[in-house]
Formats: C-alpha cells, sequence, structure tokens
C-alpha cells in the first residue's frame, strides 16, 4: 500500500515540526512527517526525487513578501508540477496559521484576563492582519492597528511579523509558542501543563479539550480545513 508523507522544511525539535507531527498523529495518522531540515534542503529533495509510487506533501513557507522565498518557491512549484504524486500545501507559514485560527484569544485568556488589556495592541494587530489577509488585501504594513504594534514594521516580512506576534500574544502563558518551543497545552490534553501555577487560568479551564479535539477545532477553524482536502488529506470532523 502506497505511504503518504508530509515533508517540511523545519527541523525535528522545532515548534512548527512538533506542531504538524501532533496533529498528523491525531488527523490523519497514516501520514508520516519528516523534516528536509531548511528551504533550500526540501526543493533539493522534491528535485531528486525518484519515488512515483508514495504520495508526497509539502509544507513550503508562503512568505509572499520575502523576495528569496519568493524565488526559491517558484522553483520548488517546477519540480512539484513535474511529478504526479507530489503536491504543495499552500500555508502562509505555521505562525500565520495558529494567529488565523478563530478561537486563539478564547483559548489563550480567561475571560477576566488581565492580559486582555495589557496586550490590546497585540491582540488589536492579530484581528487586522488576519482580516486584511484573508480579504486578500496583502498591503498589511499601512494599516494603523499593525503599525502601532510594530513599529518596525517595514524591517519584517510577513513570517517574521507572524512570529514576533504569536509570541507576544501567547507569552508566559501555556500556549508560549516561539521558534524552539511550543508549549504542552497545544498538543496536551486539558490539563496536563507540568508547570502550571494556581492562578494559570486560560479560556479553556471550564471547557476543557482532549488534545484530538483541540487538533480538530483548530483544523476546523483555520485555512486548514481549505487547504488539507486540496492535497489528498481527507479530516473526518
Amino acid at each position: 500500500m502506497a505511504k503518504t508523507f508530509l515533508w517540511i522544511e523545519d527541523r525535528k525539535g522545532k515548534a512548527s515540526y512538533t506542531f504538524w507531527l501532533n496533529l498528523m498523529k491525531q488527523l490523519c495518522s497514516d501520514v508520516i512527517v519528516e523534516s528536509k531540515k531548511n528551504n533550500s534542503e526540501l526543493v533539493k529533495a522534491v528535485r531528486t526525487l525518484q519515488d512515483a509510487e508514495n504520495r508526497y506533501i509539502i509544507l513550503f513557507d508562503n512568505s509572499f513578501d520575502n523576495l528569496q522565498i519568493v524565488m526559491e518557491k517558484k522553483r520548488l512549484k517546477k519540480y512539484v508540477d513535474e511529478k504526479e504524486n507530489v503536491f504543495l500545501l499552500d500555508i502562509i507559514c505555521f505562525e500565520y496559521l495558529l494567529l488565523e485560527f478563530q478561537e486563539l484569544i478564547e483559548w489563550i485568556y480567561a475571560p477576566k484576563d488581565e492580559f486582555l488589556q495589557k496586550r490590546a495592541k497585540a491582540i488589536a494587530a492579530r484581528h487586522k492582519l488576519v482580516e486584511s489577509l484573508q480579504n486578500d488585501n496583502f498591503d498589511y504594513k499601512g494599516m494603523r492597528e499593525i503599525v502601532d504594534y510594530d513599529k518596525n514594521i517595514e524591517e519584517h516580512n510577513i513570517e517574521q511579523l507572524s512570529a514576533k506576534l504569536l509570541f507576544d500574544l501567547t507569552r508566559n502563558t501555556g500556549f508560549e509558542v516561539s521558534k524552539g518551543t511550543l508549549r504542552e497545552c497545544w498538543i496536551k490534553s486539558c490539563c496536563e501543563w507540568k508547570e502550571r501555577q494556581k492562578d494559570d487560568i486560560c479560556g479553556l479551564d471550564h471547557n476543557r479539550l482532549s488534545v484530538f479535539n483541540k487538533m480538530k477545532r483548530i483544523y476546523v477553524g483555520s485555512s486548514l480545513k481549505l487547504q488539507l482536502p486540496k492535497v489528498g488529506l481527507e479530516v473526518v470532523v
């Protein structure tokens, strides 16, 4: 029987790799996740692929305002189009995927959490960024909410902004995400956070979810619901 592989550019141990490994384990358990270490090695792996029996799904960040990435993706798409068993998943980046997740703020903060006020600018920037990109308005750097949040916005591309914004929203919570860390609350059932303190209350405190239901809700509440079926991954929800 043919196998299905998900090839990603992030190294093992990085937040993105950990997320995709757990998502596939819960929703598409037959998919084998493999790291190609970086985007150049990922492109090379697709270019030199000889196997025509198994299926390969390629996850390459679509950082549309990073010229180097745009050129690399153009090369990658050429190699993908040459093979009938290779499919390209259209995701901006792992961090943006979690930013666009509809329930993000409701999960990481309790209803009366002081972070809702302290991080108001980051919350407003996240809302405006997701709204603009979902409406195909890619000129996000001129938006007041985003400029108010990131004074150095002109120095950042979409992946850098998404990573910074996601970290600022989630830091000091059980949902914290950095390049190297994906905290337990994303990938474990509620509440298995080993370092949890008595005052660590999130939005799921009274509606605890299994890790399977967390991954299912992320799938339904993000662009994954549209993109995974396009590459032949069907998720029953």
